[in-house]
């Protein structure tokens, strides 16, 4: 019988079939690249190419992470996400807003970390954002008990059912715990994998004056 160490040593590891990739010919900007990237994941129909972990510390320094979706990537650089100010990730965000995302595209073979700070966006960003999620999602929202014990199905059940009626004769109903935040980065890499490990790297570092770019060794 083979343990799990055994099991893991036998399964592959980056089994995707990356594109194409010259870092002497990217731009200057990560942003461009990140899109470039972005739209590939797209083209190639990668599950989910939006979602990222978020990074976050709590109040006694410890990490924590968790998967949610890119809502946009703005003109000045800056990678948009959401969540509610009662949830875990919220409080994190408003008490220490130093953050890491990561990006992995498997079927591409490719990786993207970026670290930085992140702002809060004008309240009419963050409502427009509520706004334009679908129902169910908003009704959840509208509960405010993100990561609290659920102790009752049926009072949950009860609540949201609430709220997607409220949400039915009120479409334009947002909540002030809604938040958009913009993370602006720091530094963005972009790894991209290879079965012999002889990875590319790619690393912006944000300068004065605007962005270091060099390869890194695998």
């Amino acid at each position: 019988m083979t343990t799990l160490r055994d099991r893991l040593r036998s399964t592959p590891s980056i089994v995707g079939q990356p594109p194409r990739f010259d870092p002497l010919t990217a731009p200057d900007e990560p942003q461009e690249l990140f899109v470039d990237w972005l739209d590939a994941a797209l083209a190639a129909e990668v599950p989910e190419p939006h979602a990222l972990t978020l990074s976050t510390v709590d109040r006694e320094g410890r990490p924590d992470a968790r998967v949610l979706v890119l809502k946009d990537v703005t003109a000045d650089g800056s990678f948009e996400i959401a969540t509610g100010d009662d949830s875990a990730k919220g409080k994190q965000l408003d008490a220490n807003p130093h953050v890491a995302l990561t990006f992995y595209w498997s079927p591409l073979a490719r990786s993207i970390r970026v670290r930085g700070l992140a702002e809060r966006a004008t309240p009419a960003e963050s409502a427009s954002d509520f706004i334009a999620r679908n129902p169910a999602a908003k009704a959840i929202a509208l509960a405010g008990r993100q990561s609290a014990p659920l102790l009752d199905l049926e009072e949950r059940d009860r609540i949201v059912a609430g709220n997607l009626a409220r949400l039915e004769s009120e479409p334009g109903l947002t909540t002030t715990e809604w938040t958009v935040w913009c993370v602006r980065p720091a530094s963005v890499e972009f790894w991209q994998g290879d079965p012999s490990r002889n990875h590319l790297r790619l690393r912006y570092e944000r300068t004065e004056s605007g962005w270091d770019r060099r390869q890194l060794w695998a």
